[in-house]
């Protein structure tokens, strides 16, 4: 198939450091390429790919420090998608909405994967405006609070099978806490289960600037704890060794979690999650075969004391059977077929 993807700007596809979106349209784009399908990337260009790229802008935009808007910037993007869709058999945006006016009258030959939160009610009229847009959600329970749309699937994120490598004996004596540092992530909860079970905590996340001042008011003094280290942002290559090196993954959530790649990126490692009851962690959490499922701290912390008797291999193979970038390939696949038989049947009656 002819297929165009279309990526954000923020970040390079893959990112240099976080972001999650952009790494997962490098993951598929790349497992594409490598099915055998003609992919285009719409991207930053210092973006690295085997499909071929229109560099949109010379680089990603968080990194210009000329850049203040970045509407400007998508709004030339979408020019050039648009001038050249007639190219492709499918176009997926992973931009959010922005992109619904402009590609309306082709909608059939689109599909949009929403990889953020649906809860929030100013975007919704949007939606029902725009509900004859195909729609992916990354968990099925990322749709719940929409109107009603189009859906075209739901496709779990997935990963290459060495991205992050097994560790059947990890030699770190530590629970890893891998993202953002923000109050929905709630590194606070990772600290005090780690305290209460006498484990140490190693962290490494990104604080951006909106969530500047929650990390030095609330998170910053308990990092004074000696059980506490924190290690700041890191790269891809560090995240293999940071995460498979941990005795399990704490993943302490307090809002609706779209997926949380960073719980597939520790089961790769054959890292056990802990997990709170949020969102989409039900459906990537296996409680007792890759993981804990949690609702509170006592909860957590007796997992982290079992967490040593679930079987690394078997949370390695389970991430193989579910979330591996073949797989995700596979379900994105089958979803643009059922677009273009759709758009072909409309076209013969």
């Amino acid at each position: 198939m002819r297929i165009a993807q279309i990526a954000p700007l923020i970040e390079s596809v893959p990112p240099r450091l976080y972001g999650g979106t952009e790494r997962v349209v490098h993951y598929l784009t790349e497992e594409l390429v490598r099915q055998g399908h003609d992919v285009t990337l719409f991207a930053s260009g210092d973006s690295a790919t085997s499909a071929r790229l229109v560099a949109c802008v010379p680089e990603a935009l968080r990194l210009n420090p000329r850049v203040k808007e970045p509407l400007p910037y998508m709004v030339l993007q979408l020019e050039q998608v648009r001038q050249r869709a007639r190219e492709f058999d499918v176009l997926h945006f992973h931009i959010d909405f922005v992109h619904f006016p402009i590609f309306r009258d082709m909608a059939r030959r689109t599909v949009t994967t929403l990889h953020g939160r649906l809860d929030l009610p100013d975007i919704h009229p949007v939606y029902r405006e725009f509900c004859d847009m195909p729609l992916v959600s990354i968990s099925h329970h990322q749709r719940l609070p929409m109107p009603p749309v189009h859906w075209a699937g739901t496709v779990y994120h997935g990963l290459p099978r060495d991205v992050c490598r097994f560790n059947p004996v990890p030699k770190g004596d530590y629970l890893a806490f891998l993202g953002r540092i923000s109050p929905e992530k709630r590194p606070d909860r990772a600290i005090e289960i780690a305290r209460r079970a006498g484990v140490r905590l190693m962290i490494a996340a990104k604080v951006d600037k909106v969530d500047e001042t929650y990390f030095q008011e609330r998170i910053k003094p308990l990092l004074a704890d000696p059980q506490v280290e924190f290690i700041g942002e890191i790269d891809e290559a560090q995240k293999s060794e940071f995460l498979g090196n941990a005795l399990g993954l704490l993943f302490p959530i307090d809002w609706p979690e779209p997926f949380g790649l960073v719980m597939i990126e520790a089961m790769s490692c054959g890292t056990p999650v802990i997990a709170w009851r949020c969102g989409s962690v039900p459906e990537v959490v296996e409680p007792g075969v890759t993981g804990f499922i949690v609702e509170s701290i006592e909860a957590a912390v007796d997992a982290v004391r079992r967490v040593h008797m679930l079987d690394r291999a078997v949370v390695r193979h389970r991430f193989e059977e579910r979330f591996s970038a073949e797989r995700m390939a596979r379900d994105y696949l089958s979803v643009y077929r059922a677009l273009a038989a759709a758009e072909r049947a409309t076209r013969a009656a």
